[in-house]
């Protein structure tokens, strides 16, 4: 089969096909023949060496998300016969014709949905309804800062808050991007370009601030999205774009009994990531059905275009998901 495969840590330009064995399924596991994948920023890390695959993953051949159909089935599985089609996150190889997963981590595509659609889902909207719902609790009418809204596990909070009936703001800081996400429905933006945006979030809380703030930024926003929270607010910190150190406001973390809660899915266990899955299907995968959710996509391209895919990644220039097929 063919790999695309990072073995320099060069970045995107380090990026090789070759062709590689075809993995071989476990007793409980499913080999998938890879119809599309999805790229992520910590796709683009790992290229870098900045993101190591976790244990039991390719350690060469990223890729995180995939869409496709069951190629061959271990002895133990039982959910999955050979032709299903399935979506899914792994800790790796996604960059590859075939990939093997435990059959419990695997989940069933929508019904009448394109493989490349298929595979902008699982990362944007398993982490974001990871992070809002089971960890963050979020109900009807919880006030929710999505920081980073056009992003792909940004328009998926998006929608993630309509489908519950909390009332979201999002940040970003390119106002075409932040058209866009209006056209989706959100009405309240901010546009910030100087790091400053939590004396308007309470302007549109009525003083209050907010109750989850989903943080894929960090570094120098982090001591606003503080200041922006109300009282036991919960700051849901899931992506370091503005990088991985910042100045905390302690006494106000104190004062309004805050909780701030690092999240990452990688580096779950196994049965930490069956969990997800598992609550994924039961909970959204019917809103997909219904039209409710749909992914964001903001292009289709070819595997054979994978490194300037990267680099459009890189310059932040998406809105939504890029998506490659074989």
């Amino acid at each position: 089969m063919q790999a695309a495969l990072s073995l320099n840590a060069e970045g995107p330009e380090g990026l090789r096909f070759s062709e590689v064995a075809s993995p071989l399924p476990g007793p409980d596991e499913i080999k998938v023949r890879v119809r599309a994948t999805a790229l992520n920023r910590a796709d683009l890390l790992q290229t870098m060496g900045l993101y190591p695959a976790p244990p039991g993953a390719p350690g060469d051949i990223p890729g995180m998300e995939y869409a496709g159909e069951v190629a061959a089935v271990g002895a133990r599985v039982r959910r999955w016969s050979v032709g299903d089609r399935v979506m899914g996150l792994v800790g790796g190889g996604a960059w590859a014709q075939e990939l093997v997963t435990h059959e419990r981590e695997a989940m069933a595509m929508p019904a009448g949905m394109s493989f490349a659609d298929a595979a902008a889902l699982p990362e944007a909207f398993a982490t974001a309804f990871d992070a809002l719902v089971l960890q963050g609790a979020m109900t009807v009418n919880s006030e929710v800062l999505i920081h980073a809204v056009a992003s792909g596990v940004g328009t998926a909070a998006l929608q993630l808050c309509r489908l519950f009936g909390a009332r979201a703001i999002g940040t970003g800081r390119n106002e075409k991007k932040l058209e866009r996400a209006r056209a989706m429905g959100l009405t309240r933006t901010l546009l910030v370009k100087d790091g400053a945006f939590s004396a308007q979030v309470k302007q549109l809380t009525a003083g209050r601030g907010c109750d989850i703030a989903l943080d894929l930024v960090g570094g120098d926003w982090f001591a606003e999205t503080i200041d922006a929270m109300a009282p036991q607010g919960t700051v849901m910190l899931v992506g370091l774009v503005a990088g991985p150190t910042a100045e905390v406001p302690l006494r106000s973390v104190l004062a309004k009994r805050l909780r701030v809660q690092g999240t990452a899915m990688r580096s779950r266990s196994l049965e930490e990531k069956i969990a997800v899955a598992r609550a994924f299907e039961q909970r959204l995968l019917p809103s997909f059905v219904s039209g409710q959710l749909e992914p964001v996509v903001d292009a289709v391209l070819p595997m054979a275009e994978l490194q300037p895919a990267l680099q459009r990644l890189a310059s932040n220039d998406t809105f939504g998901k890029l998506v490659l097929t074989w």
